[in-house]
């Protein structure tokens, strides 16, 4: 009888699939990725805080900072995940446009957890910190037009 009503009303007659009402049940709104985003990248950008606040702790500060600032940086990176999707996300994080940057990015937020919690090198952390910094930034940029050429031309200028 639902069938009958379905198509009498217009609507597809097919049932709607497992997958289907499993999509349907996980999609967010807009309203609530924005929130999702937000909140996430707050807690990123308090990480990075928090993490400058304890670099001048004697010791163990540098590797406090260099955890905290990572941390930072991964939960700004998720914070994306809210507004594109996680698949879209990977997938604009793998174009060959800025395969090289996610590449050298990912690879300095896992080697300065690997300074911090294995080696114990504090100077390597920081090194680390300072690439991923870098890396960050021209990830970034990458999804704005023209703005590397405009980095690369700016850089070529002060250097000659």
């Amino acid at each position: 009888m639902d069938k009958l009503k379905r198509v009498l009303s217009g609507r597809d007659a097919e049932e709607p699939s497992g997958l289907a009402e499993v999509i349907d049940a996980t999609s967010l709104s807009w309203g609530t990725r924005v929130k999702g985003f937000v909140a996430c990248f707050a807690v990123g950008c308090v990480c990075s805080l928090l993490g400058s606040c304890l670099l001048w702790i004697p010791k163990k500060g540098l590797i406090l900072f260099a955890v905290f600032y990572t941390l930072g940086n991964i939960a700004s990176i998720g914070s994306t995940l809210f507004l594109m999707g996680p698949m879209k996300q990977l997938k604009k994080m793998f174009e060959p446009t800025r395969l090289i940057a996610t590449i050298v990015m990912l690879l300095c937020l896992i080697l300065t957890l690997c300074s911090a919690f294995w080696w114990h090198k504090a100077g390597l952390a920081l090194l680390f910190c300072i690439l991923q910094f870098f890396a960050m930034a021209w990830y970034s940029i990458s999804f704005i037009p023209y703005a590397r050429d405009a980095v690369k031309k700016c850089v070529s200028v002060c250097l000659s």
